[in-house]
Formats: structure tokens, sequence, C-alpha cells
């Protein structure tokens, strides 16, 4: 589902029969692998190694590789030093082979660095004799950061090399509505309960496939995938994303996942909750999170120049958020409480965090609609929410969606409440918010103004109580419309 770009262009790749250095990068379970299988299917290539990368020293890293050459029936010697293994590539790469190398940002690691200098004089030869060289190499990658110094760094020895880049990006939400309406109900309530657990990942939905559970209740489909003891997700995120972190970071992470919005002194003042000293931590943390795990992310005041200080935190993934703010605590004591207990409180703590999903759901849509010519709006631009410290009169400023129509001239500014009914009673706080940007922002003093209020699901007198207040009322079904 929805990866025709991505395979179009990787299976053109393939069909060249002209060497290529091609990098495949995105979060885990993306789907870069089963991008590469089916390429490589569609390709009708027949020569082909696929391995990868131990987080291990270079014994570990050739041992694994030697199976898969087993694995795969390569022929010829098997290397026995990391300058072999590059030597070996280069091989089979002139024989028309196509080598993947999963997980490659593992040779990043001081113990595996030399490889890449070795690669490097290979991939020169390669590149210096491409027209008679029919195979080629593909190396994928899920920290983007390690990714980038092994190959994009100036200093580094791959610098300059790669002849192909692929970012496997989450699936947009026309993709995940086809999932759903091919094997559940795509209902307004069930696409925000699982994009805001699964957001755009294909191994998860696949995941609650083969478990029988796409269609199944909240409370069913949590036991299962998360709960029971051959859960398939239970350990997912200690094993995929916290695992690299070794515990140093969870004060941070667990307190970004419960608190979406929350500012550096926020964070701070946890922090010294627990430990007094701290403090001095904390932006050394943020930092590598944001910088190399990409695990959070900073948005600042709509506008705000880039060196502006004042910043908000929210943890970029929804998976990993939804883990840390509602299902890691409670899975890990599944053998010390009632399993319904548990996981009747896991799904009223992911209902809270689906509010936060709710805004990033509607901005996509938003989008997804605009980019597809869909519905009476134009977006040329969009921001992720609005929000400025206390205006003149000492009110927080705060706007969810902010959506700008620069060739008619017309904002659109929202609300999202994660029920219906709360919609139309917040709308007069809503109203000194909008108020309070276009004081803040006089620019869009000759603007047409709009003024929508939205939630997942809205009834016909919640629809009317909301346009009785000159705002537009949206639901989930109105936005997924034609996608």
């Amino acid at each position: 589902y929805g990866r025709s770009p991505e395979l179009d262009k990787l299976t053109a790749i393939l069909r060249r029969d002209r060497w290529f250095f091609a990098k495949i990068t995105g979060r885990r379970r993306i789907g870069k692998t089963s991008l590469v299988r089916e390429a490589l299917a569609r390709s009708g290539r027949g020569k082909m190694l696929y391995a990868q990368v131990p987080d291990s020293d270079p014994a570990g890293v050739l041992a694994t590789l030697r199976d898969f050459y087993d694995l795969f029936g390569v022929p010829g010697p098997r290397p026995t030093d990391l300058r072999m293994l590059a030597q070996d590539i280069a091989r089979l790469v002139r024989a028309g082979w196509v080598i993947a190398l999963d997980e490659f940002q593992y040779f990043h690691r001081k113990a595996l660095y030399e490889f890449t200098s070795h690669l490097q004089f290979e991939v020169d030869q390669l590149t210096a004799d491409a027209a008679n060289v029919t195979g080629g190499l593909i190396v994928l990658g899920s920290i983007h950061t390690e990714m980038a110094a092994l190959l994009e760094d100036r200093s580094a020895p791959l610098f300059n090399r790669i002849t192909d880049d692929l970012l496997v990006t989450h699936l947009d939400i026309a993709s995940v509505l086809d999932i759903l309406r091919a094997h559940a109900e795509p209902t307004p309530e069930r696409l925000l309960f699982l994009w805001n657990l699964f957001e755009g990942v294909p191994k998860f939905y696949r995941d609650c496939y083969e478990q029988g559970v796409l269609g199944a209740s909240r409370l069913e489909l949590l036991e299962t995938m998360f709960f029971s003891s051959s859960s398939p997700l239970r350990h997912e995120a200690d094993n995929w994303f916290l695992r690299e972190l070794r515990g140093r970071y969870d004060l941070v992470l667990k307190f970004v996942a419960t608190h979406p919005g929350c500012t550096n002194g926020d964070i701070n003042a946890h922090a010294r909750s627990f430990d007094p000293a701290g403090e001095k931590q904390v932006g050394g943390y943020i930092k590598v999170l944001r910088e190399r795990f990409g695990m959070i992310d900073r948005l600042q005041p709509v506008f705000a120049k880039p060196t502006t200080r004042n910043g908000r935190f929210y943890i970029t993934d929804n998976f990993l958020r939804s883990w840390l703010a509602a299902l890691q605590t409670a899975t890990a004591a599944v053998h010390f409480r009632p399993l319904p207990q548990l996981v009747t409180g896991a799904d009223a703590k992911l209902v809270q965090v689906e509010g936060h999903g709710l805004e990033r759901l509607v901005a996509r849509l938003y989008e997804e609609r605009s980019r597809k010519g869909l519905g009476d709006f134009s977006l040329t631009h969009r921001i992720e929410g609005f929000w400025d410290k206390a205006d003149r009169a000492g009110a927080q400023v705060e706007i969810d969606l902010v959506a700008l129509d620069q060739d008619s001239r017309t904002i659109r500014l929202g609300t999202c409440k994660r029920q219906g009914d709360k919609l139309a009673p917040d709308l007069p706080r809503f109203d000194r918010h909008v108020e309070g940007f276009l004081r803040a922002l006089p620019r869009f003093g000759d603007w047409h103004v709009q003024r929508v209020a939205i939630a997942p699901a809205l009834t016909s007198d919640q629809r009317a109580a909301v346009g009785a207040m000159g705002y537009m009322a949206q639901d989930l079904e109105d936005l997924v419309a034609g996608l």
C-alpha cells in the first residue's frame, strides 16, 4: 500500500544494468526491506545478497555475513576481515550481483569504521568503470544522523559517492484508509485510534492483520498486540527505540510524551524534582534526542526567528509517544495486576494521548486534501498550530490549526477536541485566542478569516451548535471524503 513512487524509482535503478550505489533511509519498521524485496522481484534480478549488519565487533559482523553468504548461495571464498569484505562486495557487483546491506549505520561505530575507507576505494574503482558494471550496492539504515555521517559528511570516506537516495516515510492517510477499507471498518474512531498508535508504519498494521485484530475492539486489539506473552509489539519500543539510549534519556522522553508541548523550563523543573543536579544534563539530553535520534521535535512560535529561545517539545513518532505515555508501565506490570484492569487503564490513557494525535491527524489531512485538489480550501502554507507567550492582556494564545491560502488571502484557524460535545462550550475561549493571534500578526488584518471547529465525529445537533457561533464544523468523515 502507498509505495508506488518509491517502488517505481527503485525498480528503475535496478533495471539500468549499470553500477549504482543507493541509500535508503527511514524509521524502523517503515518498510525499507520490503521495498527492496518488491523492487528486486519486479526487476527480474536473479543475483542478490541481502545481509543485516549486527551491532557488533568485526568478528561478529564477518560471522553474520558468512551466514548470509551461505543462505543466498554466494560463490567463492568468505571474507575474513573488513578489507576483504569490501573487496568481495566489489567482486560480486562486477559479476552482476545486487548487494543490500541493512543497518548500515553500525559501520559508524569506531570498531567498524575502517570498513568505510576500504569500501571507498572499491566504490571509486566501480564508478570509474560504471558502464561495464551491471551490479550495484544498496545500503539501508534507520538512524538518519549516523547514515548522514557516513555518507554525507565531507570528512567521511564515502562522501559524495551515493548515486541514488530514497527516503521511505510514513504511509499517507489515504493508504491507511485503503488498508482499513480492505480489512476493517474505516470509521473515524478507528482511524484516530490506529493512526495515533501506528501512524503510517505498514509493519504494525500488518501485525494487527495477521493477529486478526485489525477490525477488533480497542481493548481486544491492545490486549492481543501488547499484553500477552506472544504479543508482537510488546517489546517493540524497548528493542527498536529505547535500546539505543541504554536508559539514559528515559526521564526526558517520558515527560515529553505525557506533556506534549512542554517547554525547556518544564523539563528542567521535572528533572529537578527527581535530581536537583539533573538540570545540568537536560539540555544535552534534549540535543542528543533531537539531533542524533530524531525522537524529539522542537516547535517554535509561529513566524519566530530561527534563533529564538522559545520552543515546545514533542515526541516525533506516534508509536513511541503512545508507548511511553500509555502502554510501557501497564505492560511491565502484566504479571502483577489483573489483565482487564491494565488494558482498560492503558486505553483510558491512550484516549488522552489522542487529543494531541487528533491535531496532527487533522493537519496531515489538510495537507493531503490540498495536494489532491479536494475540498474548498487550497493550502499554500501550513503551520503546526500556533502558540505564543502571554500577550498584552496576559492571555496565552493557542491555536491547533493554522492553514493559509495565500492565493485567495484566506486564513483558516481551527480548534480540535477529542469529544464533539466539548467544542461549542469552548468556542468563546477560542475566540479570544483568535483575537490574540490577529493582534500579534496584523499582516492578516485584511485577510478573510475562517474559524473551524473539529472533532473525530459530530452529531447534527453538535454541528448546529457550532454553526450558530459562526464556526465551520468538521469531523474526520468530512476530512477523509474523497481520499
